[in-house]
């Protein structure tokens, strides 16, 4: 980002917008915390969120993202502040509080929210003007979810934000049987139902190759490109999801959830529908179902029409 140029253009001049850093110290926590779902799909919680007398500390922003996963936000505020270590010691912390974390969310979200908090991908993003190269290599030893962030404002009209580096840690095994609850709508019933993974190793060869191809074509849209197994379904994010994919052996299909307005789209049966008020696990009001090659051919330009938007 630090090589990204943006220019205005008017009446055919270009005008270059000169970035800045904002005062960090308040304005863009508060920016962030009041537009935290159409930037990161992450539901916001709580600000400067107390770890108690003991702990002596206080999280920057506290949140829940769209597939149920606890989200911690920290703010660096200079060059030589080690954010990441600080927000390694609240994550672990949240890890020693989850009661307390499922209450709040009881509290801010409902228990249809609190139901569905997924312990398996606990997420630190970190937020700054810059990072140096040491910070990048950090993240990629530890083993944990953890995104670097990288912003740019201009003239308080514009915020870029760049998704520097992100590390997808080991799944950690939840503590109890929960999982990631359904949109709204959804008649399954989670504790008897199998878990994806089981779904994938079950399934014939041919499909477990067409997943595989499926899942090629959506890593390779790009290096930021981070995917994460949940309970019912795989979550293919930038900072934000674009493909939720479901595996299903008995109907040999792969079922696949994209942010693209279906309005948009000219639906043909049997292939994609229109889910917004329907429903399902993952996230997205499209709904692409995938039987082949050819199907993962036709859906391509929906594929990354989402990634393009996350």
């Amino acid at each position: 980002m630090s090589d990204l140029k943006l220019f205005r253009i008017h009446e055919g001049a270009a005008v270059e917008l000169v970035s800045s850093a904002v005062a960090l110290e308040k304005h863009l926590q508060t920016l962030i915390e009041r537009n935290m779902e159409p930037l990161f799909g992450v539901r916001f919680l709580a600000s400067e969120y107390s770890t108690g007398v003991r702990h002596g500390g206080r999280i920057d922003s506290l949140g829940i993202d769209e597939n149920g996963s606890p989200v911690i936000f920290e703010y660096k505020r200079a060059r030589d502040e080690n954010v990441i270590n600080q927000g390694l010691f609240y994550l672990d912390w949240l890890l020693d509080h989850r009661a307390e974390f499922k209450l709040l969310v009881l509290d801010r979200l409902g228990p249809a929210a609190a139901q569905g908090v997924d312990w398996s991908n606990p997420r630190l993003v970190c937020v700054a003007r810059d990072f140096t190269r040491y910070d990048e290599h950090a993240v990629q030893q530890i083993n944990r979810t953890i995104e670097l962030v990288r912003y740019r404002d201009y003239a308080g009209d514009l915020l870029a934000l760049e998704l520097l580096t992100a590390v997808a840690g080991t799944p950690l095994a939840e503590p109890a049987a929960g999982s990631a609850a359904p949109s709204a709508g959804s008649a399954r019933t989670p504790a008897l139902e199998k878990t994806v993974s089981q779904f994938l190793d079950q399934a014939p060869e041919s499909l477990k190759n067409l997943f595989a191809d499926l899942d090629a074509a959506l890593t390779a849209f790009g290096d930021d490109v981070q995917r994460s197994t949940r309970k019912f379904y795989f979550a293919y994010k930038r900072l934000k999801n674009f493909a939720c994919v479901e595996v299903h052996p008995r109907d040999h299909v792969l079922v696949v959830y994209v942010k693209v307005n279906p309005e948009t789209v000219d639906l043909e049966e049997g292939f994609t529908r229109n889910v917004r008020n329907i429903g399902h696990y993952g996230t997205g009001d499209l709904e692409i179902r995938i039987q082949s090659r050819t199907g993962l051919d036709r859906a391509a330009d929906l594929l990354l029409q989402s990634y393009e938007a996350s």
